[in-house]
């Protein structure tokens, strides 16, 4: 999840930041081993969804922003035997993957009705003033967070949803997001999931079922 054309696509060639190689580490290695041990010979293609993903997370762990440059589209389109355009249509497509740098948080921003209606413009407005970030698609200027909006992120009963990097925190509002972007600053990591202490995807407030069922 998270991305978008507008966010964190572009033409990526005019980007000084693409590097002239990369190579999977011995990390990565491990993973991609056991990944592509799951397709039978001659479908390793459909493994292409998973390398960028490791791709993605190896260039956060080596550069501190997890993006997929386009170097590293070749060296999964090598590794899959696959042509180099079917794998930047991948990567340009889904929003989880990144195709230029961003910050060290990825700060998604869910936009939907459910989270709309429920106050994502409050979200938004505390990732703004707290990140100190102009709008979507900037990057603060302490490199610390990218802002993008996304579509739908499945968790519309808990919204408003923002997604930091890999995590969902939800039942937001203004202050609660302000609270979670000062910890990320501080280095901290909070729980993520509901800020108010809803369980799973409960109803908030006071029961709505009957907790006993009569003649029983």
């Amino acid at each position: 999840m998270g991305g978008g054309w507008g966010a964190s696509h572009a033409a990526d060639s005019e980007h000084p930041e693409q590097p002239a190689h990369f190579h999977f580490d011995a990390e990565s290695e491990v993973q991609i081993e056991k990944i592509i041990r799951r397709y039978p010979p001659g479908k390793q293609a459909s493994a292409v969804i998973p390398l960028l993903y490791i791709a993605q997370r190896q260039m956060k762990r080596q550069t501190g922003s997890a993006w997929v440059p386009r170097v590293a589209m070749d060296v999964v389109a090598a590794r899959l035997g696959m042509a180099p355009i079917r794998v930047y249509e991948v990567a340009t497509f889904y929003f989880m993957f990144n195709t230029r740098p961003i910050g060290k948080h990825h700060l998604q921003v869910c936009g939907t009705t459910p989270c709309w209606l429920r106050g994502s413009d409050e979200v938004l407005r505390a990732c703004k003033d707290a990140g100190g970030l102009k709008g979507y698609g900037d990057t603060s200027a302490d490199g610390l967070f990218t802002l993008t909006e996304v579509e739908c992120l499945g968790g519309c009963v808990n919204a408003p949803v923002l997604q930091v990097d890999d995590d969902y925190y939800e039942d937001l509002d203004y202050e609660s997001t302000v609270r979670l972007i000062e910890a990320l600053k501080r280095g901290e990591r909070p729980r993520p999931g509901s800020v108010i202490g809803r369980q799973a995807s409960a109803p908030a407030g006071e029961r709505t079922t009957l907790l006993d069922v009569p003649g029983e």
